[in-house]
């Protein structure tokens, strides 16, 4: 038996479930992470791992000329390291990230209580089980199996388990800055285990519409906030129809939509029998890969002349991993040993903490379980059997014989 058949053989898949559903009861939305971190922090000390759970210069980053922005309100900031040692100093050190904030159940009613972490029919059911608390447990587990039996990887591999994901990847940009001595990274995101070296960036902005205000029984003496917005709402709809009008990246053009434009929020009026004077509107806009932040931002403010825009929260940076890089093909040979299908390469519309790592340098793709159709969606859920094949992909990826030239390979 190989060291490799032997850590696939220690995984348990019915604590990688159990845990995972453990998780899900944790309702660790963006800006309250620190609950589900100490849970993750007891797991993996009870699979023998070593981990660190800190707490981040909150001040400090958002000083950071680099800070990438901020949606969620929080007063503070914690950050889980759990490390698995590497038996060659020489050896690759490997980055695997994963987020434990998830965002709200939404409005529309579940199943089932959205943080329940019901176990049936071969699913984890709860708001984060896919997006993305089960792949972080399938990572700590795997690299608990690879503890138990081999007792270290060819070079030291990190978990990083963050918060503030989804409102601009302050958590992983707060992990990095304390350490980004990383030769490769795989972030476990909901991807069908196709491999996604290719990401969209996204900017949220708001904007401002003004008008006159008037009775309404004189509505003709006014001039409507919200008859004024109709026609921007157009024109976002048309500048949209231009950005994706021609794509040229060869991933990115396979999706039906490469770089969205949406607007998800608005508030205008005071009164019923008022004219309204003001309109916002809130949304974001895609970013093309390869394209600079500001050059998306300034086109849509052209396209917008009648708005007043501010850019506001999160802000994803495209990011790419050239998919004819050692390190993508060696994930894609690991993710597919146990599928039924080859894993493909493929790009993605939705940002990701991926470009905070491949801005410095570091190759990273996404992979992971199934289940980004249910993600900030309702319902959401996680496939048992897609969870203990991620654990193994992982076993795969940190042990297999091609892992040292892959990561090699990358700065």
């Amino acid at each position: 038996m190989t060291v490799q058949d032997a850590a696939l053989a220690a995984l348990d898949p019915e604590a990688i479930a159990r845990d995972t559903a453990a998780l899900v009861r944790v309702p660790s939305l963006t800006g309250d992470e620190r609950p589900a971190l100490e849970l993750l922090a007891e797991l993996a000390e009870g699979l023998g791992l070593q981990a660190d759970l800190h707490r981040h210069d909150l001040e400090a980053l958002r000083a950071h000329p680099g800070h990438p922005g901020e949606e969620a309100e929080r007063t503070e900031l914690h950050g889980l390291t759990v490390t698995l040692p590497g038996g060659d100093p020489g050896g690759p050190r490997i980055a695997l990230d994963g987020h434990v904030d998830v965002v709200g159940p939404g409005e529309a009613p579940w199943e089932r209580d959205p943080f329940s972490g019901d176990r049936e029919g071969g699913f984890v059911h709860g708001r984060g089980a896919a997006d993305m608390k089960g792949g972080v447990v399938a990572a700590l587990h795997a690299l608990g199996a690879i503890a138990r039996t081999v007792g270290a990887a060819p070079g030291d591999v990190v978990l990083l388990a963050v918060g503030s994901e989804e409102d601009g990847g302050l958590g992983t940009f707060a992990a990095l800055e304390r350490d980004d001595r990383f030769d490769a990274c795989l972030i476990a995101e909901p991807t069908d285990f196709d491999v996604v070296c290719a990401q969209a960036g996204a900017l949220t902005f708001t904007g401002v519409v003004r008008g006159r205000s008037a009775h309404a029984a004189l509505r003709l003496e006014g001039e409507s906030a919200i008859d004024r917005y109709v026609a921007i709402h157009g024109a976002l709809a048309e500048h949209e129809r231009a950005v994706n009008a021609g794509v040229t990246h060869p991933l990115m053009r396979e999706l039906e939509l490469p770089y969205p434009i949406s607007v998800g929020r608005l508030e205008a009026g005071t009164w019923s029998s008022s004219v309204p004077d003001l309109l916002r509107f809130e949304g974001r806009v895609g970013v093309k890969v390869g394209e600079r932040p500001q050059d998306a931002r300034a086109a849509l403010e052209a396209a917008v002349p009648g708005a007043e825009i501010s850019w506001t929260g999160g802000a994803f940076a495209p990011g790419e991993t050239p998919g004819d890089h050692p390190w993508v093909r060696h994930v894609q040979a690991a993710a597919g040993v146990d599928g039924p299908r080859a894993p493909r390469l493929v790009g993605s519309p939705y940002g990701t903490d991926m470009r905070l790592f491949t801005e410095r340098g570091i190759p990273t793709v996404l992979c992971g379980t199934g289940g980004i159709e249910r993600a900030h969606a309702v319902d959401e859920r996680v496939a048992e059997a897609d969870l203990v094949r991620l654990a193994r992909t992982i076993v795969r990826i940190t042990l297999g014989p091609m892992v040292g030239g892959a990561a090699a390979a990358g700065r």
